[in-house]
């Protein structure tokens, strides 16, 4: 074989296997410098659990979360067990603080209502409900239609307005609807005739004194308008009220006609007597610039 040759292939297989000797460092460096990610395992819900529901150990498992943890994710079971559910759960969904009521307020639809609120049950039907739509989570505006009190100063004034809606309430959350926030020994919910709403105190006092002597009426809104519109009371006598436009009223015009020219009279012809030695002629004149 050529000296030459040999050479060159010695020298290629050296410089081939330093080369390799550095990849294998490097890649070896940073596969050591990147350590595997920390996983836990957190208490998740072992099927669908709807809200109301107390937890029992037979209700969680465990799931393991790689990297960081959500916020108030529950790591043991006994911090779950025995507290309420205040949001459904889903199957294999981390189990969170805030899904959870504190610890010893039970369960059921108490559970649920905010630190500072109340809740105040509505009896309705198709009508009032909104042929139930007014579900959990939905706004509704809350209509009273009676007989206002009548004094001794405005009995006319009532008599003639006859029944007056107003809109009392706005912008109110709806807790339950529909069905008991329980279920039946079958596990069925229980069917009722009754929305519970999510109110203030002071609320709550309107809708008690509401309850007892009007009619209730709900109107459901969209749950991103949360404006409060200033709405004015309707009574009856305005439902049959005279619709027909008024007529308009036209704007007469009065065009003053312009004044005719003033006609000149033309001024009298004058004469003038023209004396020429002992000849006397007369030269007449129709105007100062006629003619002769």
């Amino acid at each position: 074989m050529n000296r030459r040759l040999l050479t060159i292939l010695v020298l290629a297989f050296v410089i081939a296997g330093a080369c390799a000797f550095l990849v294998y460092r490097v890649v070896g460096k940073s596969m050591a410098a990147e350590k595997p990610a920390a996983s836990t395992r957190v208490i998740a819900a072992v099927s669908d659990i709807k809200l109301g529901t107390v937890l029992a150990a037979k209700d969680l498992t465990t799931i393991e979360i790689v990297g960081t943890l959500p916020k108030g994710v529950i790591l043991k079971p006994e911090n779950a067990v025995g507290r309420g559910v205040v949001a459904d759960l889903y199957m294999g969904e981390p189990i969170m603080e805030s899904r959870l009521a504190a610890v010893g307020s039970g369960g059921g639809l108490a559970a649920t209502i905010p630190q500072g609120m109340r809740a105040v049950a509505v009896r309705v039907d198709d009508v009032v409900g909104v042929a139930g739509f007014a579900t959990p989570g939905m706004r509704v505006d809350v209509l009273i239609s009676g007989e206002p009190p009548s004094t001794p100063g405005n009995q006319a004034q009532i008599q003639a307005m006859g029944t007056l809606s107003e809109t009392l309430l706005q912008n109110i959350e709806v807790l339950s609807a529909g069905q008991d926030i329980q279920k039946d020994a079958e596990g069925k919910p229980h069917p009722v005739q009754v929305v519970n709403l999510l109110v203030t105190p002071d609320q709550a006092e309107t809708m008690s004194l509401a309850g007892s002597q009007t009619k209730i009426q709900l109107v459901l809104r969209n749950p991103l308008d949360t404006k409060v519109a200033p709405v004015a009371g309707t009574a009856m006598d305005k439902l049959f009220a005279d619709q027909t436009p008024a007529p308009v009223k036209t704007k007469t015009v009065v065009v003053k006609a312009k004044p005719a020219p003033k006609v000149v009279a033309a001024p009298p012809p004058f004469s003038i007597e023209v004396i020429n030695g002992s000849k006397r002629s007369e030269a007449k004149f129709g105007s100062p610039g006629g003619q002769q």
